[in-house]
């Protein structure tokens, strides 16, 4: 008779989660996924998927406007809210089954409820108590509200999910990717939008040259950034909520989204009482191969707060499963792994920033374009793209690729195959473009952007 009632038991089926669950039992083993909230974590539920469904959405009135330069002529629009988030919920939903399907199908027992681990082999959900071998940890993140007066009138992300009428003025709080994305989501369906960022420019860790021209753009288009600013404090007034910035200024809106970072849900899982060590930001400390500070304990996905994306948390579960029931020790190579903001316009980016290449490298030659698409010299549309490769001066390898524009996800995926296997720039150069397309633009930048000479008077003070 088996010591314990499961080979592995995962508590969270996110993403990652489902991956392991899912590829383990195909090997036999004897699996078990606890989840309380929805299968398919935050990805489909409250993240990627609904969020890219609202930017479709949100692009549709630029779309419109665009047509009449091409002949057409389109009726008066209007835009129904509820009926956007009915047919979001009906995708979820029928994503929820597939999701269900697919673990039951290959043999994964699935709990719906709260887990909590007893100890190193013991998990309990409700009343009932089951055991297993090994325990993966796949509890993903949850956002994060700083701790001012007034909080609990503003919602985050997985709230705006599910708003039961648009507002007409919104002001986002924050400055990375989900932030962003909100803001053009908002801005496209008609809403009056502030962005509001603690920092100089929002962004961070992304290409300098991105981060401004996106700026330029998304202010273009309507959006009202203001950087260097943060709320103070948050009022229920008559009209609304009344955001008090840190300089004293005031602004009445509908809806405050916070939108200031995601924390490893770690809290009221009984980690503390299976020994797991925890990082100082609540991450779970794993080694190369997702093992806890508890030997049979391991854990995935954003809940160590290495990479937060969804490929990377399937990449962690198809490596974890390799590594115990196949029998071959795998890592994740986390380098290259490229990324988009669904932003207005599109972000994709894959590689070293010009400043981490610098770093690494020294000498880099930078290549830009900064150009029209064809498609606006009919519409009118003042919208422009930017590109951005860097190259190693001493290998002639590209180690980094920026672009700004629309299909940037798209376009960026593709080319990240080519720096993941070391293209140089020359191999670059020798690839014949598709023409025309925005994308061929990678391969016919010719010419590196002329550096400034260094100041002689600089360097005699050096």
């Amino acid at each position: 008779m088996p010591k314990y009632d499961y080979d592995l038991f995962a508590i969270g089926a996110g993403s990652g989660g489902v991956r392991a669950c899912r590829m383990a039992a195909v090997t036999g083993a004897r699996v078990a996924v606890a989840e309380e909230r929805y299968l398919g974590g935050t990805c489909v539920n409250v993240g990627c998927i609904p969020k890219k469904l609202f930017v479709y959405a949100a692009h549709f009135a630029e779309d419109f406007k665009d047509t009449a330069g091409f002949g057409w002529t389109v009726g008066a629009q209007t835009f129904d809210w509820p009926h956007l988030i009915a047919n979001k919920n009906k995708e979820i939903s029928r994503l929820n089954g597939i999701y269900d399907r697919l673990l039951k199908n290959a043999g994964v027992e699935v709990f719906d409820g709260h887990a909590v681990l007893e100890d190193a082999h013991t998990v309990k959900i409700g009343e009932k108590t089951y055991t297993a071998e090994t325990i993966l940890v796949a509890t993903g993140g949850w956002p994060f509200v700083p701790d001012i007066p007034g909080k609990e009138h503003a919602i985050t992300s997985n709230e705006a999910f599910y708003l039961d009428d648009m507002p007409r003025r919104v002001i986002v709080v924050g400055g990375g990717y989900i932030a962003v994305e909100f803001a053009g989501i908002f801005n496209g369906l008609g809403a009056e939008v502030t962005q509001v960022y603690r920092g100089p420019l929002f962004l961070r860790g992304f290409d300098e040259d991105v981060r401004g021209f996106l700026s330029g753009e998304m202010s273009k288009k309507g959006v009202d950034l203001r950087f260097d600013t943060d709320i103070a404090r948050i009022e229920k007034v008559a009209d609304g909520l009344r955001a008090v910035f840190n300089d004293g200024s005031e602004l009445t809106t509908d809806c405050i989204m916070y939108a200031t970072g995601r924390k490893p849900l770690t809290a009221d899982i009984g980690l503390e009482a299976a020994g797991i060590a925890l990082a100082d930001n609540g991450a779970i400390k794993v080694d190369d191969y997702f093992q806890t500070s508890v030997a049979n304990i391991y854990a995935i996905g954003d809940v160590i707060d290495r990479i937060a994306l969804t490929p990377v948390a399937i990449a962690e579960g198809m490596a974890l499963v390799k590594t115990l029931f196949g029998g071959v020790p795998t890592k994740v190579d986390y380098a290259d792994v490229p990324s988009a903001v669904f932003s207005q316009p599109s972000v994709g980016s894959v590689g070293l920033t010009e400043a981490q290449s610098r770093e690494k490298y020294g000498s880099v030659d930078i290549y830009t374009s900064d150009f029209s698409a064809l498609k606006n010299t009919l519409s009118g549309n003042d919208e422009r793209t930017f590109m951005k490769l860097i190259v190693d001066r001493a290998s002639d390898r590209v180690v980094g690729v920026h672009m700004v524009g629309p299909d940037a996800g798209e376009i960026i995926q593709g080319i990240a195959i080519a720096v993941k296997c070391g293209a140089t720039k020359a191999q670059f150069d020798a690839t014949v473009g598709v023409h025309p397309s925005a994308a061929e633009e990678f391969v016919t930048m010719r010419e590196p952007v002329v550096e400034p000479l260094p100041d002689p008077k600089q360097a005699v003070a050096e």
